[in-house]
């Protein structure tokens, strides 16, 4: 380092990396509101293991509502963050379980001897396509049901990736259960055992989903006039927001897992 070509090609190269990351940083912003996204990530120890109890466990939890602060004024609110309350969500569990899951499905097929190299990048194709659908269908209803809130978009991104605990959870039983002979089949739905986790963490994911995303598609908010015509448009609006947040908890979750789970236990990779 006492190199005088050495100093001046560190201070290039550090001049170099501070531009790329402002650059990084000012057209990143322009797509995404960083300061929004970070409320997602503040997260502690006791959150995660919380969340990961609701989530799998969610029959008991009690209340669901989010916890408002007011602001100064004492009438604009705002969500508390994940670390302050736990009906909150959050982006680092399903971010940290995606991975985990596209990892665990790669180790996996190579301890069955059918891992390929193309495995990982067909897995995590799948991963993000199925995520992509969901919310692209998400969005699609809830403008067709004309569903407004200023987090909306990076709620229903945190919500949809919650599945993916239940579908790590499905996997790892599975493969313990049928390497000890008792799953009675392959991995993921393969066998009886498969079928049986599989059917309970899709319910429990259900249920969450079902009572987390109440505050979303079914907001609290009264007809505007007190006259029975307008009475009747919000409770038909209602009712048709209820089956829309049925139909994505229980059939879509339904379709959604299954695929990610049978995709772990028996992938197809085709050579060219």
């Amino acid at each position: 380092m006492n190199d005088p070509t050495a100093q001046m090609g560190f201070q290039v190269g550090k001049s170099a990396v501070m531009a790329g990351q402002e650059y990084m940083e000012q057209n990143f912003n322009r797509y995404v509101n960083v300061s929004a996204l970070k409320h997602y990530f503040n997260v502690s120890n006791s959150y995660v293991v919380s969340k990961l109890c609701i989530v799998l466990f969610p029959w008991r939890h009690r209340p669901w509502s989010r916890q408002q602060r007011l602001s100064h004024n004492g009438q604009d609110g705002y969500y508390l963050p994940p670390r302050e309350d736990t009906n909150s969500p959050d982006m680092y569990i399903p971010m940290m379980a995606l991975v985990t899951y596209i990892l665990l499905s790669t180790v996996l097929a190579g301890l069955r001897g059918a891992f390929h190299p193309e495995l990982l990048g067909l897995t995590a194709t799948t991963a993000f396509a199925v995520v992509l659908l969901e919310i692209l269908g998400l969005k699609l209803g809830t403008y067709l049901l004309s569903i407004s809130s200023e987090s909306q978009l990076l709620d229903l991104v945190a919500y949809s990736g919650y599945k993916f605990v239940g579908i790590i959870i499905t996997l790892l039983l599975s493969e313990i259960l049928n390497r000890t002979n008792l799953g009675g089949g392959g991995g993921g739905t393969g066998g009886w055992v498969g079928w049986i986790i599989f059917l309970y963490v899709f319910s429990a994911n259900a249920f969450f989903l079902l009572r987390s995303l109440r505050y979303v598609l079914l907001p609290d908010a009264g007809p505007s006039s007190g006259s029975a015509a307008s009475y009747t448009v919000a409770r038909s609006q209602r009712n048709r927001r209820t089956q829309f947040l049925f139909v994505y908890s229980y059939v879509v979750q339904f379709v959604f897992m299954w695929l990610l789970s049978r995709q772990s236990a028996d992938p197809k990779v085709v050579k060219v």
